[in-house]
């Protein structure tokens, strides 16, 4: 296929497969170490109540659920990665889509978890960084694990259509 073909559909296989590659971490934490996975159903509580004027809990879990939380959570998950592969696209530029390299990616990866420590988690309720939760540290770190894991699916995803498109 062409370079128009990659530079616009690219990003969003990049994205969503960079996505999948958090889940399926996700997955293997849960099953080797008993480590529970991230609650998206919270990021879909907390999309369903910003239409009611409510951007910040005090704390979302005990935060009344809402209908359709889990969908929109899991929905948001994925549309999110795919506009950060945008994002991370837009500032690489489409050479990086022709010849994937892992710093670029890994480091994008390691910038996205500003969003959680200073935008998700003072929402829920949980402070910056995760500063009012009982380990603050094992939470902080499991973060940026996350998403560095995240910006590792960013590169091979890259590599993966890079040589599909």
């Amino acid at each position: 296929m062409n370079n128009y073909v990659l530079y616009y559909l690219g990003p969003i296989l990049i994205g969503a497969g960079a996505t999948l590659t958090i889940d399926i971490w996700a997955l293997l934490l849960k099953d080797v170490f008993k480590i529970p996975p991230s609650n998206f159903c919270l990021v879909g509580r907390w999309l369903r109540y910003l239409p009611k004027g409510i951007f910040r809990h005090s704390n979302i879990g005990a935060a009344q659920k809402m209908s359709a939380e889990c969908a929109v959570g899991w929905i948001a998950h994925y549309v999110t990665g795919v506009t950060f592969a945008i994002i991370f696209i837009a500032f690489t530029g489409k050479d990086w889509l022709q010849q994937p390299t892992l710093t670029p990616a890994v480091a994008f990866g390691f910038v996205t978890v500003s969003i959680p420590f200073f935008i998700m988690q003072p929402a829920f309720g949980l402070g910056i960084a995760a500063s009012k939760t009982p380990n603050p540290a094992q939470a902080r770190g499991r973060s940026l694990i996350n998403h560095i894991i995240f910006g590792l699916g960013l590169y091979l995803y890259g590599l993966l259509v890079s040589r599909l498109l």
